[in-house]
């Protein structure tokens, strides 16, 4: 059906080119018109050629009828002058001791360093909100939401955007599902078109890797097709995802076909897609196909240095080392770079299966010492990578020491790397030996390499250790920051370990370095006295600090923590709260007024949230029903029931709430909510989809109180489960949910082992 359909819209639209190059149309001809690339035709003029347009239209025409109707985006120029009109200003922590210039500069270039991380959240923000548009609203509301409010998803919008629909259509199995999630990506195309951007290899991708997996030779060569029609310049590198198909498909007709074609064509016009067939084939188990190929093709002249590197990762895959050495020595005598000669070889090492990270060094240095070359940073990077993929630190370790004594430097990212596998296996040990390379090396680190040590430590429980290595940061003429000692305080704290969690300010004091607004943030959190919070709060403010939101919830939880309820309410009127965050702020105290009992003064807030335009998240609104006790008015949670929306939050808040009933013993109430629970099962379109009738949708329902309510009461005193009981009888009469005969002993089981020890009492 999927074929017989594709093959309608392909006749349908004519979807081919005008015109190609002498030299490819010679080469063309020779492929029957089954082949992808016998439709791959470079065009002359593609600006003037109005055709296309004609056939997106007639295809999208099939796929959605005449309803689509999008705003085209509106140019870049315009969205970036919107932009730079619209970007709220950002006020930064500044002058933390008037009398100290050195602190200003630094506090100058931290603004220049979050301006610019701000302008990355900016970006990443407007990508998660594409992607939830189009979550809830589909790929075509999305574009046309934003295409009303003035913007465009830009590049990174549409391929999140096309992602979502090939996932979608890797997570189904239903036909027409793929179909109009492959017509959606394929309209996506156009709209990019539309929108003056240039469809690339990052866009189409995912659909193309999408037609392999799933063997669709019908739907490949549609698409193929229209990103050419879209992009001319992409023609050979298609001809890489045919070869990948026809692999794919195991098509030994067509494989054997190419490998022909390129044998009798040597011209440098198809040079590059040589090049992309010889790519895809090196991916493959074809030894046979590759060697063929390579006595054809001068590796010498491919495009790039990454395509010659995965020319040699095949060879040591395929374990080929003679052909390996004649092409190193090819290039040692061409008197290629010297850098890259020895990152092949590191790339043919490591590609060697079944072999150890030992006799992988020792093949790395018999092919330098043949080839009489040295190794660089880089390749000896290639090695400490790959030993650290096999776990193998102390190995890596060794490397460094090899490289660094050869005079070669390490990357930060290498360390980073090693000391992310000390972690990953608990070789917490090796961070002394890190740390002692650093300072033998004065090798290259920053704020997280230490950071990174310093939790090293702290799994050991050797605190000292992490101070030390604090101190002696002076001898690389470095300084600590408040950041790594924040590290340290986080983990006392964590581990309630308060005294050393407040010594660590001390430390800080000798170490000449300023606690920030994160130091203070956890000294409030856990202060265990009301005169402790009013200190450090003091602190802050006289040392220049600017509070954070974080620092306002801390007030509020340590407030609450020490019994304190009325000033942890006052926290919402300082004036220093930014008004942007006073709603965030109010959030935590409706969530510890609830906890601690007051959930109509947590309402009251929460209204108050409400009036300025915010909502609540369902999970907030969830924890805020489970913290409700037995004096709370029913109508009060049902209102915050009427709140949610998600469906899973909904049928835990309302179990909660049945919970609480209970408690109470308002039988009535909890059978209301047991019949609203029970409707809004059966009106799932999933949950009918699956259990295909009322009695299996009863059946979960119960299964859903028994988990999270009936459970629940299991052990706890005779009058709730004496309400419990009377629940389930009022239940099975009223709504027809009968309990599995083992979860309704159970709770008899449970009720007459309390009636007996009450009895006994």
């Amino acid at each position: 059906m999927r074929h017989s359909y594709f093959s309608y819209v392909r006749n349908l639209t004519g979807f081919r080119s005008r015109s190609r190059s002498a030299a490819y149309s010679s080469f063309f001809s020779e492929f029957d018109g089954d082949s992808t690339l016998a439709s791959l035709k470079l065009k002359q003029s593609p600006a003037s050629d109005d055709s296309s347009n004609v056939a997106f239209k007639k295809i999208s025409s099939i796929y959605y009828g005449d309803s689509i109707s999008v705003k085209k985006p509106m140019s870049k120029r315009n969205d970036n002058a919107k932009e730079s009109q619209s970007q709220p200003g950002i006020s930064w922590l500044s002058n933390i001791y008037n009398n100290n210039l050195l602190l200003q500069r630094k506090g100058h270039s931290r603004k220049k360093k979050q301006r610019h991380l701000f302008e990355f959240s900016q970006e990443n923000r407007f990508n998660k909100l594409v992607r939830i548009c189009a979550k809830v609203l589909g790929p075509e509301a999305t574009i046309a939401l934003f295409g009303k409010v003035g913007r465009d998803p830009g590049i990174k919008g549409y391929n999140a955007l096309i992602e979502m629909c090939i996932e979608k259509a890797r997570e189904s199995s239903d036909e027409d599902i793929v179909i109009e999630e492959l017509g959606k990506v394929f309209h996506l195309f156009k709209l990019m078109g539309e929108g003056g951007f240039r469809l690339e290899e990052q866009s189409y991708r995912p659909l193309l890797l999408y037609t392999i997996d799933m063997c669709m030779v019908e739907e490949f060569h549609f698409f193929c097709d229209a990103i050419k029609d879209q992009n001319a310049s992409l023609i050979t590198r298609l001809g890489y995802y045919e070869m990948m198909l026809w692999l794919r498909v195991n098509n030994e007709e067509k494989i054997q076909e190419i490998c022909n074609l390129i044998a009798e064509n040597d011209g440098e016009e198809i040079s590059d897609l040589r090049e992309n067939y010889l790519l895809a084939l090196c991916e493959s188990e074809r030894k046979k196909e590759i060697l063929e190929l390579l006595e054809i093709i001068n590796i010498k002249k491919l495009s790039s240095v990454e395509s010659v590197e995965k020319i040699f990762q095949s060879l040591g895959r395929h374990q080929l080392e003679p052909v390996a050495e004649n092409f190193l020595l090819d290039f040692k005598t061409s008197d290629y770079e010297t850098n890259n000669i020895t990152n092949f070889i590191a790339s043919y090492a490591i590609s060697i299966p079944n072999l150890s990270v030992e006799n992988v060094i020792t093949k790395f240095k018999d092919l330098h010492q043949t080839l009489e070359v040295s190794p660089s940073s880089s390749s000896y990077e290639k090695l400490i990578l790959h030993s650290c993929t096999l776990r193998e630190v102390r190995v890596a370790l060794d490397i460094v020491d090899e490289m660094c004594e050869g005079g070669l430097t390490l990357s930060n990212e290498m360390l980073q790397s090693i000391l992310q596998t000390c972690e990953e296996t608990s070789e917490y040990n090796l961070v002394h030996r890190i740390f002692s390379t650093i300072r033998q090396y004065n090798l290259e680190t920053n704020d997280k390499t230490f950071r990174c040590m310093i939790d090293l430590f702290l799994k050991m429980k050797d605190l000292e250790g992490a101070y030390r290595m604090l101190d002696e940061m002076g001898e690389l003429n470095l300084k600590p920051s408040a950041s790594m000692y924040n590290t340290i305080m986080a983990e006392c704290f964590r581990e309630k370990n308060t005294s050393d969690g407040v010594r660590v300010l001390e430390h800080m004091q000798n170490a000449d370095v300023m606690p920030d607004s994160e130091t203070f943030s956890y000294l409030i959190s856990n202060s265990e006295t009301e005169e402790d919070i009013v200190m450090y709060y003091k602190e802050l403010k006289e040392s220049g600090i600017k509070p954070t939101k974080q620092i306002f919830m801390a007030l509020i939880n340590a407030y609450a923590a020490c019994g304190q309820l009325e000033k942890a309410k006052q926290v919402v009127l300082d004036p220093l709260i930014p008004q942007k965050n006073l709603n965030q702020i109010k959030y935590v105290l409706v969530s510890v007024l609830a906890a601690h009992g007051q959930l109509s003064e947590a309402i009251h807030y929460y209204e108050e949230i409400k009036k300025a335009g915010h909502n609540l998240e369902p999970k907030d609104v969830m924890n805020l029903i489970e913290k409700t006790r037995s004096d709370v008015e029913l109508d009060r949670l049902l209102l915050l029931l009427e709140e949610l929306n998600d469906t899973d939050y909904w049928n835990g808040a309302c179990c909660r709430i049945i919970l609480y009933c209970i408690w109470n013993k308002d039988i009535s109430s909890a059978v209301n909510l047991c019949k609203l629970l029970k409707n809004k099962y059966q009106s799932d379109e999933l949950v009918t989809e699956v259990l295909c009738d009322k009695h299996h949708s009863n059946e979960l329902v119960m299964k859903v109180l028994f988990d999270k309510v009936f459970s629940l009461i299991n052990g706890s005193e005779s009058s709730h489960l004496q309400a419990s009981l009377e629940l389930l009888s009022e239940i099975k009469d009223k709504l027809g949910l009968v309990p599995p005969e083992e979860y309704h002993d159970s709770l008899l089981s449970a009720h007459a082992k309390t009636s007996e020890l009450h009895n006994a009492n």
